[in-house]
């Protein structure tokens, strides 16, 4: 009988003391099933969550803590491979403020096994809470949101070329260097496109997905948006890789508001921002009659957030890496 995959958790973290305790109990059952080592990153936190971890290993002995100095997601996973990648064949990325199936880790072993994939994805459900977070959802969910992205939508079982990090091989992971630490946003896209350019291969289960909540403010949102823009720019810049037409749209946005400013003196500059709103909230308004739901109007509101900030940070990027690459007189 073939052995089964030797596999750990790893799960970075900073001051999420509302969902530690109970992500853990929603993974202790399938860390036992499968035998897995439970890796908390914390980058630092400050609002209780290190004493709840401290309690959390006291009782259960699968369970380790290590300091993330870096902060970032992307390095409290190469934290861990490194510290402890030696004894496992992969590892699966669990995100501290997300929901999962009591059987999430045992679907996605199942799928790597089943599969031969170097590399297992999941799409995302987004759900909601207060009035903004649940209009958010709305327009995450949606494809003025999301742009018909199969990791927001979901789709049957299927190769990919990215997909929201799961479960990883850890030689593959090494092979390629890890994530890039430079990527504060958009690291799982980058790793993904040298992933399939060294020839391995990434499968996206149906079987299984995980909630995720979105941020509770239009500010927070923005500031994620804008992290979310510059990720992508970075690496269309690094790989030379053709956005799709999905990143192309929302990038034309803060071009289109450029352009509304010079409606002073000649009107029609206003048109192609005007229809961008309207599009936005129409779809906000369609949405709302067709699920009726009050909150749906609000829905396009956050996909305008979303976009603006996201068009915001991708031309940033851009203007920062042209400005670097000019030569000093």
């Amino acid at each position: 009988m073939k052995a089964r995959l030797r596999c750990m958790v790893v799960i970075p973290c900073l001051n999420e003391a509302d969902h530690v305790a109970a992500l853990h109990d929603r993974l202790r059952a399938s860390a036992d099933r499968l035998d897995m080592k439970i890796v908390f990153v914390d980058g630092g936190s400050t609002d209780g969550t290190l004493s709840i971890l401290a309690e959390i290993a006291m009782t259960d002995p699968r369970v380790t803590i290590l300091p993330n100095p870096r902060r970032i997601q992307s390095a409290a996973v190469n934290r861990a491979v490194e510290e402890f990648g030696d004894g496992f064949d992969c590892f699966v990325r669990i995100d501290a403020h997300g929901e999962y199936p009591a059987d999430y880790c045992d679907r996605l072993v199942e799928e790597a096994e089943m599969t031969g994939a170097d590399s297992v994805t999941v799409s995302m459900v987004t759900r909601g809470a207060g009035l903004f977070q649940k209009a958010a959802a709305l327009a995450q969910n949606s494809k003025l949101g999301n742009g018909g992205s199969k990791h927001r939508t979901g789709a049957k079982g299927h190769w990919t070329d990215h997909g929201h990090h799961a479960l990883m091989r850890i030689a593959p992971f090494r092979a390629v260097g890890g994530y890039d630490e430079s990527f504060t946003h958009n690291e799982d896209a980058e790793l993904d496109f040298r992933l399939r350019a060294a020839g391995y291969r990434i499968w996206m289960t149906d079987r299984t997905t995980m909630v995720y909540y979105p941020r509770t403010t239009p500010v927070a949102l923005f500031r994620q948006y804008l992290g979310y823009g510059r990720g992508r720019a970075a690496n269309f810049l690094k790989h030379g890789d053709r956005p799709k037409l999905r990143q192309v749209l929302p990038a034309l946005v803060v071009p289109t508001a450029v352009g509304a400013s010079l409606a002073l003196v000649y009107w029609w500059a206003a048109v192609p921002f005007g229809l961008w709103a309207a599009i936005c909230i129409g779809y906000g308004i369609i949405m709302g009659v067709g699920r009726r739901d009050l909150l749906a109007p609000l829905a396009g509101f956050a996909a305008m957030v979303m976009h603006f900030a996201w068009s915001t940070g991708f031309w940033i990027q851009i203007v920062e890496f042209l400005r670097r690459r000019k030569p000093s007189p």
